[in-house]
């Protein structure tokens, strides 16, 4: 949400999102920074009371990152993002500035943050996940962003590959067109690739984008009958199971064990349902 907003703020914590951003770099120009900045002390406290992870989205340290800390900091923000990550140094350097004691997620914007994503990933305990840009990505890419979004498929695969490989979890990039029908299209997409949590910077695309990667009552019932065919076929002294020509072997019924434990999981059940 852009940073010195109050009533995009508001509107925030009646959006069925799960963890709510104070933008301080795009959304919020140069000269409204210090008004944001201020607005941090009260906002993440009434972020948390609605239920909501309360986050906030800092500038680089090489630019005005350092005064963003210095100040919303105050407002113990659960977890910080900084934008343009393109060395693990930052993150070490960021690490330093929060004083180790919050939850960071580096946004990688670039090609050269892609090629370093692993490294960025490992480069501090306290990275939970990363999120790959869109806007930034592609203009650093050196072409536009379309609404079936082909310009960004290997930046995508490759940075959740990244992720992954390094133990941090995945953010995928933000949907940036105003139509709900799109942003859906687009997180059935992320979710194929494999992404369990999506970035957005439209309040009306939230219920949609959670319903997507929820697990859905018939992805249980299908997790159920793998889960059954394999065991049977275990106790018959065979290796693996078939379930309608698929062959279900270890690795598909421990996905399908992984889906159960995550549909069983509510997180943040508090949270006020959106108006």
């Amino acid at each position: 949400m852009p940073g010195a907003d109050p009533a995009a703020h508001q509107s925030a914590s009646d959006s069925g999102a799960d963890v709510l951003i104070q933008e301080l770099e795009d959304f919020t120009p140069p000269e409204l920074r210090p008004r944001a900045r201020l607005l941090a002390l009260d906002l993440y406290e009434k972020w948390r009371k609605a239920g909501y992870i309360a986050a906030v989205r800092v500038n680089p340290l090489e630019s005005c990152g350092r005064e963003d800390l210095a100040a919303v900091m105050k407002g113990r923000p659960d977890i910080v993002l900084m934008s343009k990550v393109v060395s693990p140094e930052q993150v070490r350097a960021l690490e330093q500035a929060t004083g180790g004691a919050v939850e960071l997620v580096p946004n990688v914007e670039t090609a050269a943050g892609l090629l370093n994503a692993f490294q960025i990933a490992k480069a501090s305990r306290k990275v939970s996940a990363m999120l790959v840009a869109s806007e930034d990505m592609v203009a650093d890419l050196g072409t536009n962003r379309s609404r079936g979004g082909e310009e960004l498929a290997y930046v995508r695969a490759r940075f959740l590959v990244e992720c992954r490989a390094a133990g941090v979890e995945a953010i995928d990039c933000p949907y940036t067109f105003s139509d709900v029908a799109g942003a859906v299209r687009d997180a059935k997409y992320a979710k194929r690739l494999g992404y369990r949590m999506k970035s957005l910077v439209a309040i009306e695309h939230a219920v949609a984008i959670n319903k997507v990667f929820s697990v859905s009552e018939s992805e249980k019932k299908q997790a159920e009958r793998l889960i059954r065919a394999f065991e049977k076929a275990r106790e018959e002294g065979k290796g693996r199971a078939k379930v309608d020509g698929k062959l279900v072997e270890v690795p598909i019924y421990s996905a399908a064990k992984r889906l159960l434990l995550s549909a069983s999981n509510t997180p943040l059940p508090q949270r006020r349902k959106p108006r």
